[in-house]
């Protein structure tokens, strides 16, 4: 590479476009939520909760077989648009086609059949967000080598992706699932779900294209795959070395068991808001509004926080915090601690609480997603290829996967509480509050221990500022990655 194809520095135009990108997986992922999907086919449709539960599995678990096949492919394309972009293109429409039809299951189709037509969307559109999110992901480490500037530029990507996560919600339950004299069934209207996703399909379509196209400059700079041959069987072991790599094992085995709790907690979310807590569709966007600007604190935060704890010890410190306050307000609800639904302090309580567990989640997730970025160069250490694709499909392969596991989970806790299924037009849309005090009891433990315990395991991450400098030295003078962009730092 001569100096004249080396790109400037990354501006704030770019990192901002660059963090647009997640707005994408942001409202995909409004659209794939648990807790939307679940609610949506359980109270609106009226499915049986546990077909619900084993058709999210599925999607899920065929969605994270497929994550190192296309993590591998990014890896190993030769184009003129590189590595990344063509996967990053090519996912847009698709993506848009498949939000659209997923939320108009046909009238005259049976519960047998809607729960078929859901899931074979449900897997189109996973593969599809998979197509664009690992590919864009794994830009970060060659667009920011430094140990410390990718925090920054990562900081911006869960900025963008919170905070358009948080406008599409408020944007669905104030707007679409609004409930009032003019909309009476609200959050239980069928036609509300499918011009919501109108909106999500042109936002993500968008998104995706201002996020590629801001970072097609930089395509000459990025490292091209070499040309080589290989076996299926020098392949196979190629992969295997790179999933080997004993702090990835740290963070896929923190994420198997926090993708249960994740998946656990999203299922019932919806339910625990309407009926736990007694909120409106407009409430719940109110509170999502007052916590939105956490994102903000968290992006100010992590970089931060980060260099002055390091990495590792300021991810498990505010991963911990961070979940015991997710689960106070239950805890002290169940306790006979808090006021009754009714009471104005309720919503206030919840937006408190959800401001501060989620400015320390965020931080821990930007920090996390650096620290999977530092794996990169200690893995091209220890195999003499790049593999940044495959690594951040091998981090989400197994939170994929467990979170399935963990939608089967709460469509069980559905199940065994005896969830009333099917609201009825111009009936009151009551649950009896011992079913959901039983749902929270059932929770809570569960969602708790299994979030300490993935905290636990990044204990055995290893790496730290000092190796991933030395990383970095040794890959400078290595020639396979000498002519890698190391000057496009933030």
């Amino acid at each position: 590479m001569n100096e004249a194809s080396k790109p400037p520095r990354l501006g704030l135009a770019t990192k901002v476009s660059y963090g647009i990108g997640s707005v994408a997986q942001a409202t995909a992922g409004a659209a794939l939520s648990q807790a939307t999907i679940t609610y949506f086919l359980v109270r609106v449709i009226g499915l049986d909760p546990a077909i619900v539960g084993l058709v999210v599995f599925v999607s899920l678990a065929i969605d994270a077989v497929f994550d190192p096949l296309i993590g591998r492919l990014s890896d190993t394309l030769r184009t003129p648009w590189g590595r990344r972009h063509p996967f990053m293109y090519a996912s847009a429409l698709p993506i848009a086609v498949a939000i659209f039809l997923l939320w108009r299951p046909p009238h005259a189709f049976s519960p047998p059949a809607v729960a078929a037509y859901t899931l074979l969307l449900l897997i189109a559109l996973r593969l599809c967000v998979s197509l664009y999110q690992i590919p864009s992901d794994a830009l970060t480490p060659e667009l920011a080598p430094d140990y410390h500037d990718r925090t920054t530029l990562i900081s911006f990507r869960y900025f963008f992706g919170f905070a358009g996560g948080v406008a599409v919600f408020l944007t669905m339950q104030t707007v679409f699932l609004r409930k009032d004299a003019s909309h009476p069934l609200g959050q239980n209207d069928p036609a509300a779900y499918a011009s919501f996703g109108v909106l999500a399909a042109v936002l993500t379509f968008g998104a995706i294209l201002i996020s590629s196209a801001a970072t097609h400059r930089y395509i000459p700079a990025l490292w091209q795959a070499p040309e080589r041959r290989q076996s299926l069987t020098a392949a196979l072991r190629e992969v295997f070395t790179t999933l080997a790599n004993p702090s990835l094992i740290a963070v896929m085995g923190a994420g198997l068991l926090s993708g249960i709790a994740g998946g656990l907690t999203a299922t019932i979310n919806a339910f625990m808001n309407y009926y736990f807590w007694g909120l409106s569709p407009q409430m719940v966007g109110v509170i999502g509004l007052l916590v939105a600007p956490s994102s903000l604190l968290a992006i100010v935060a992590a970089p931060m926080l980060s260099r002055a704890l390091d990495k590792k010890r300021t991810m498990m410190v505010v991963f911990t915090l961070a979940i015991l306050g997710g689960v106070l307000p239950v805890g002290l609800r169940l306790l006979g601690w808090l006021p009754p639904n009714s009471a104005p302090a309720i919503p206030a309580i919840l937006a408190i609480d959800g401001f501060f567990s989620n400015t320390l989640a965020l931080i821990g997730f930007i920090i996390v997603g650096s620290m999977i970025a530092d794996v990169a160069e200690d893995n091209a250490v220890r195999t003499g290829v790049r593999s940044e694709g495959l690594l951040f499909a091998a981090s989400n392969l197994l939170p994929k996967f467990t979170t399935g596991i963990g939608g089967l989970l709460g469509a069980l806790i559905l199940e065994v509480v005896r969830f009333p299924v099917g609201a009825q037009a111009g009936h009151v849309d009551f649950v009896d509050p011992v079913v959901m005090r039983n749902m929270a009891l059932l929770w809570l433990p569960a969602n708790l221990t299994l979030n300490l315990a993935a905290v636990s395991l990044l204990f055995f991450y290893r790496l730290n500022r000092s190796s991933h400098e030395a990383n970095l030295e040794a890959l400078s003078h290595t020639p396979a990655f000498a002519e890698t962009p190391s000057d496009i730092i933030a």
